[in-house]
């Protein structure tokens, strides 16, 4: 590929299709992870990585050597590591005696940090430490969210965003009822963020729909917010634009109402009331010698054709 004025142009075809699945799509593919320790980090963490590794499985990649950066003081080695193995999405880890078992979930937008969230993991049991049977890897998870802080806070509002651009699994148009198996639950209260993990159980309930059972699979997290690097609400927005074929289509002359009513305008021409038919009775019959003003203007129009 030769790079002349910033354009790239590909001198095969297949460094073109490579770019060509570069390029934005309507529909985009499936967001990818990377996720990575510090240069300092302890077994809390690293079992952590490898939990979350295992539940995002296999649209992550798992960087096994340490990187010793710092995410928010300088995001050069993210923003390169992102654009090498085109991720949106990362997860960092460390360790040290100010910020304890220390996770950093952020995203991208172009290959540059858009948001960084940093969480601080005050109790943890993994995956194994529960025993019981797992859900199959790459099934799509059920996100749920409680508590008030997801709807009134500003940085639980844009970390609710990040769980779900990093846990929502591939796009699908429909989902089965025997599809539901895994369930993400994720609390705020009282300045923590409480995560767990469920499989779906189906049990007989004598009718046609079955009875939920949730039973927990892990990991298990109990997070608390540390610092928080948000993008501002205009780039933001940019990141979050619809192309105009995803836009919905306005159609015009229809409107709602504040009831969610749809209404309608019809555009018909003038009418002449005069000429209009309505049922015959007596006592609208025209007299002797009377006209109607309609017709007395058809009949001067006429006479000046004539």
């Amino acid at each position: 590929m030769t790079q002349l004025d910033g354009v790239v142009k590909p001198k095969t075809r297949r460094s073109k299709r490579f770019l060509q699945s570069r390029e934005p799509k309507l529909t985009e593919n499936v967001k990818n992870a990377m996720i990575m320790k510090g240069g300092n980090t302890s077994e809390t963490v690293t079992k952590a990585l490898k939990d979350i590794y295992a539940l995002k499985k296999p649209n992550a990649v798992l960087y096994k050597k340490k990187n010793i950066t710092r995410p928010f003081e300088d995001q050069t080695s993210l923003e390169f590591f992102s654009k090498k193995t085109d991720c949106s999405l990362f997860l960092f880890g460390s360790h040290n005696k100010k910020r304890p078992n220390n996770l950093v979930f952020g995203r991208m937008f172009d290959f540059h940090v858009l948001d960084m969230i940093e969480l601080g993991i005050e109790k943890f049991v993994s995956l194994s430490d529960i025993k019981s049977p797992k859900c199959a890897e790459g099934t799509k998870p059920l996100l749920i969210f409680a508590g008030e802080a997801f709807d009134t806070d500003s940085e639980y509002k844009r970390l609710r965003s990040v769980f779900i651009d990093f846990f929502r699994g591939q796009t699908v148009p429909a989902v089965r009822l025997a599809g539901l198996e895994h369930v993400l639950h994720f609390t705020a209260l009282e300045g923590k963020i409480y995560l767990r993990s469920y499989k779906v159980l189906l049990k007989k309930s004598g009718c046609r729909t079955p009875r939920i059972e949730l039973e927990e699979i892990g990991p298990s997290f109990d997070f608390v917010l540390r610092r928080t690097h948000l993008a501002s609400d205009d780039l933001s927005k940019t990141a979050h634009k619809l192309p105009k074929a995803l836009k919905p289509k306005k159609k015009k002359n229809i409107s709602h109402d504040t009831f969610g009513t749809k209404l309608g305008r019809l555009h018909m021409q003038k009418q002449n009331l005069a000429k209009l038919k309505t049922r015959k009775m007596k006592g609208l019959r025209k007299r002797r010698g009377e006209t109607i003003q309609g017709e007395e203007e058809d009949s001067a129009k006429k006479a000046k054709v004539e």
